[in-house]
């Protein structure tokens, strides 16, 4: 057999881990976008649609039992991923390690789970889902920002120039909507601004949090401790305390939600889409980093409403062929980037 040379085989190794980070990150994007049916159509069923639209209350209550109900079947579904990898021992060891790993994963949950999600809920029940879509889509940058000033990951120019062009296309795709769902006359409607700002930061941060973890594990294991946590959180902090300090009927709205064929139907659906879309998503910040997974990641917007035009079959509008050709420009920009930039994300500290 002809030999190789050393920096022959490094360049290819540098560049078959480029190819499967895009392609991690590219499976994020589809995955999401895919989330935004089930995970809309939740709220024209039983009870949910029933809650009126100025009982706020009731619908934050709604909205962290939904957030609850689908981290724990999101775990269900990444229980039979590992166990089919033969990673579930891998999972017990990491989570076990508080003080040193799985604490990342821990407020990686914080950030994704009642940061983000939550937020986004929000930002969908208070102003409306392109006001949500849009926030969210300047996550990369807030990740990015992070990593860079945290463990000094680095952007380089193209990746940069290619992370703007992406946020540029989702702009266009989702800001005509968003001038049209905004009213300020609203009295509730800055809990919609704010659950949109948590959203954008949440995920960016989480991003940032959990690829400090997955220097040292698995991101099969990774994504798993880190919903592990997240149900931690709902099941004995924040639902508990809704229960004894209001008057919200957590424990009915609990029951009337696992007791609905149509939401159960809807929830396992989204959690399929959810708990592979988050597989990927930090598969791909080990390969490529956080930066650049994030901004491939931002094309959901692009299948997102794919998949509803799909379900709706309603024509798009003429700015989502235009978002869609700069989000796909801005993908390949990142891409074209030498493999070996990628392979020294992060500079040397002395």
């Amino acid at each position: 057999m002809p030999s190789i040379s050393l920096d022959k085989a490094l360049h290819n190794h540098f560049q078959r881990n480029q190819r499967w980070g895009f392609t991690w990150a590219l499976w994020t994007a589809v995955l999401w976008g895919a989330w935004y049916v089930p995970g809309t159509a939740m709220w024209y069923e039983e009870p949910f649609v029933s809650i009126h639209s100025g009982d706020h209350g009731m619908r934050l209550a709604a909205t962290a039992v939904m957030t609850w109900i689908h981290a724990v079947v999101v775990l269900l579904f990444l229980i039979i991923w590992n166990g089919m990898l033969g990673k579930l021992r891998d999972y017990g060891r990491t989570i076990v390690r508080f003080r040193r790993i799985s604490k990342w994963y821990a407020l990686a949950s914080l950030c994704g789970g009642p940061m983000a999600i939550f937020g986004s809920y929000m930002a969908m029940g208070y102003v409306g889902p392109v006001f949500a879509a849009i926030t969210s889509l300047f996550y990369p940058v807030v990740g990015a920002i992070i990593a860079r000033l945290w463990y000094h990951e680095k952007i380089s120019g193209r990746a940069a120039l290619g992370m703007a062009i992406i946020i540029m296309g989702g702009v266009v795709i989702y800001g005509p909507g968003l001038f049209g769902e905004i009213d300020i006359s609203e009295n509730y409607a800055w809990l919609g601004y704010v659950g949109g700002i948590m959203s954008a930061i949440g995920w960016g941060a989480e991003g940032a949090v959990a690829s400090r973890a997955m220097d040292v594990t698995d991101p099969d294991v990774g994504i798993q401790c880190r919903f592990s946590f997240e149900i931690l959180f709902w099941g004995i902090l924040v639902l508990p305390m809704i229960y004894l300090l209001t008057d919200l009927p957590i424990i009915t709205l609990l029951v009337d939600m696992l007791t609905s064929p149509m939401v159960m139907i809807w929830m396992v659906l989204a959690s399929i889409a959810h708990a592979y879309c988050y597989t990927a998503f930090y598969k791909s910040f080990s390969l490529i980093g956080v930066g650049r997974g994030e901004a491939i990641g931002n094309l959901y917007g692009v299948f997102a409403v794919l998949f509803v035009m799909a379900f709706t079959l309603e024509l798009p509008e003429w700015y989502f062929v235009l978002g869609l050709i700069l989000t796909v420009t801005g993908s390949f920009v990142m891409y074209r980037e030498p493999a070996e930039n990628i392979s020294t994300l992060r500079e040397v500290e002395s």
